[in-house]
């Protein structure tokens, strides 16, 4: 098997009370597993991917052969922004970022707040499923994006380095419709030291 569903970096229930354990249980251990196991049979047919990274497929994704294309955009988009969902959240987590990933905030935003409310208005502009991203653009600087349904900001040549996932299922058992609520309440569980690390590593 080319891909494994990476476990959680802490307990089902240590996000609480921002995101509930059991809105954690079945977004991991059903949705993430789906998009692992769905890429994985796609990707039988095509043993020249299985040695890649899922970034690089993702990179690549048009020259992905045509009768999976689909399959891989949804699934393997899946599986590599959700593993990088839960690696930049954690318990007692929140505040603001510092060092150089706060001062790229400052520059591309203008402050910290004005950086959340662009998060914030692309993550309820998102019309249906998708995620609002914070990215490394070609350029090398930060930008503010959403994507629809499982699209990565890998299929762009942005590297994303945090990202709210706006499906319903991310929230809908704790927060029904109320987007707006879930989102503010998902700042504090943002684990910046891991989004630092991912900005670090992304502008070498």
């Amino acid at each position: 098997m080319a891909f494994t569903l990476p476990p959680l970096p802490y307990p089902a229930d240590a996000l609480e009370p921002h995101i509930d354990k059991m809105t954690m249980e079945i977004h991991h251990d059903r949705h993430h597993k789906a998009y692992v196991d769905n890429l994985n049979k796609a990707l039988e047919s095509a043993s020249d991917l299985q040695n890649k990274s899922i970034e690089d497929i993702l990179r690549g994704i048009k020259s992905v052969p045509a009768n999976i294309q689909t399959v891989v955009r949804n699934n393997g988009g899946g599986h590599a922004n959700h593993t990088l969902f839960w690696e930049i959240m954690g318990p007692k987590a929140g505040g603001a970022p510092s060092g150089d990933l706060a001062q790229a905030i400052n520059s591309s935003f203008g402050g910290f707040d004005q950086f959340k409310a662009k998060i914030k208005e692309n993550a309820l502009g998102q019309f249906g499923s998708g995620w609002s991203w914070l990215v490394i653009g070609g350029d090398g600087k930060l930008q503010a994006v959403k994507t629809a349904n499982q699209d990565s900001p890998y299929m762009d040549g942005q590297t994303p380095i945090l990202g709210i996932d706006v499906w319903e299922h991310a929230y809908y058992l704790k927060y029904q419709n109320k987007r707006p609520d879930y989102v503010d309440a998902w700042w504090n569980v943002v684990n910046w030291n891991a989004v630092a690390q991912r900005f670090a590593k992304g502008k070498k």
